[in-house]
This record gives C-alpha cells, structure tokens and sequence, in this order.
C-alpha cells in the first residue's frame, strides 16, 4: 500500500502525481454531488408522490421522498430509473422492516423446526 504525504505547498502526493488540497476538495465534492444526483433524478422522472401509499409532497416538505432500490443495490442507477421507486420516510422504513421481519420469521421458524 502505497502511502501519502504533504508535498512542499501543501499538496498530497500520490503515485508521483502532485494535486493541490483546492484540487482534492473540488474532486471530493463534485464525487458526493455524483452520487446523490439519482436521488433529483428519480424525483423529476417519477414526481413527487409515494409509489406505495400515493401520498404527493410539495416542494416545501420533498425531504420526506426517499428513493427506494428495488433490487436493494444502492449502487445500481440506470439512466431510465428502472431500478428506483419514491417511497416516502415511512414507507421506505416499512418496506425494510418487512425484509427484517421475514428474516427473522424464517430463522424462528427453521429452529423450531429442528426441536
């Protein structure tokens, strides 16, 4: 593993290659606006609303939308939102739970099973 350390002006040095702290802090920041950009996306493709209890949010309160990934990879974003779903707060949380739940039933079931 190769390690880092400051250069003469306060810039990282990695691999030979010089980059300034304003550098690295430009590229951190636009790397984070990167990965939340689906979240904007998903809410002008498929509106305001939540695709399980049909709630509609206005602007004032849209922080309560959440994006759901359908197939639970948070990683996976096509372009055409195939894979998201607006859930509100509530709904996202319950969606989980379930998952949770069913687990959990299983693993009681399957030991109660083997009494």
């Amino acid at each position: 593993m190769r390690q880092r350390r400051l250069g003469k002006q306060g810039s990282l040095q990695k691999n030979g290659s010089v980059k300034s702290v304003e550098e690295i802090i430009r590229e951190l920041k636009q790397a984070g606006r990167a990965s939340n950009d689906y979240r904007e996306q998903s809410l002008q493709m498929h509106g305001l609303i939540c695709a399980k209890c049909g709630r509609e949010f206005e602007d004032r309160d849209r922080h309560l939308l959440t994006v759901h990934h359908k197939d639970g990879n948070h990683k996976n974003n096509p372009p055409d939102g195939s894979n998201w779903e607006n859930l509100c707060a509530y709904c996202h949380e319950d969606e989980h739970s379930r998952g949770l739940l069913a687990d959990y039933l299983k693993e009681k079931d399957r030991g109660s099973k083997g009494l």
